[in-house]
């Protein structure tokens, strides 16, 4: 293994716009160990822990979970690497709060797993190899989430009755928005106009906009159905408890 001075310094080369070939040459390092640090970071990884689902045993934080969730079904995506699995969730770069709520929740799921952040257009992508993914998400499949059928199994929906405004955070920091809204109304033969906020969630899957609006009301929170793949908590009071149990995105 190799020490972590030589594995920053590799970075640092790559970084100032070498390539893996002379960086390899360089510090007769494999090309493949320089791509894999660049991937997921410079530091050791931290060995798999056992799988709740396959033990049958509650997992250590349900809460963790139900965000982790919520990520998951927004912008999340589980795929084969080699001989295992990796988690993916790509967050908006400006979006450092989120990004950190990601990454606390897949440490808090897959306890010592070492989560790694990598770059792209506009977005940084938490990411963590497990073999276990599938077991713990079974909404894994092929093909997009809205081109098929997905189906919460029992003890993930106690999961998230439990901890719904875990889920409903993952969700809504995911594929939802805060925007401020604004109408006209006529006073005294003048027209005003007035602002006021809403939250919005989006989703092409009929099945993730379902467990989103049931969770809605479980905690007496109004929703309408603006479109097809949209609603909005538009009502002042609704707003304010979505505000007060999933905060703005930071």
């Amino acid at each position: 293994m190799y020490p972590i001075r030589t594995r920053e310094q590799a970075l640092t080369f790559v970084e100032q716009g070498h390539s893996l070939n002379s960086v390899s040459k360089r510090l007769g390092i494999s090309r493949a160990a320089i791509r894999e640090w660049r991937e997921c970071g410079a530091e050791p990884k931290h060995r798999p822990t056992v799988c709740f689902r396959c033990e049958q045993c509650p997992a250590a934080d349900e809460a963790a979970y139900s965000l982790l969730l919520g990520y998951y079904l927004g912008d999340g995506c589980i795929s084969q690497q080699r001989s295992t699995f990796s988690m993916r969730v790509s967050c908006d770069k400006t979006y450092a709060g989120i990004i950190a709520d990601v990454t606390s929740a897949i440490e808090a799921v897959h306890e010592g797993g070492g989560v790694c952040h990598v770059k792209g257009p506009g977005v940084i992508v938490v990411q963590n190899a497990w073999n276990h993914w599938p077991c713990v998400f079974p909404q894994h499949g092929p093909g997009r989430k809205h081109e098929r059928k997905l189906t919460l199994e029992a003890w993930q929906r106690d999961i998230v009755d439990h901890f719904p405004a875990d889920f409903l955070r993952g969700l809504f920091h995911s594929d939802g928005c805060r925007v401020q809204n604004w109408a006209t109304r006529m006073v005294g033969g003048q027209q005003k106009r007035y602002e006021y906020p809403r939250w919005q969630f989006t989703n092409n899957s009929a099945d993730i906009m379902l467990w989103c609006q049931e969770t809605l009301d479980l905690l007496d929170i109004p929703w309408r159905q603006s479109y097809w793949k949209t609603l909005s908590v538009s009502k002042r009071a609704g707003v304010a408890r979505l505000d007060e149990l999933i905060g703005l995105k930071s």
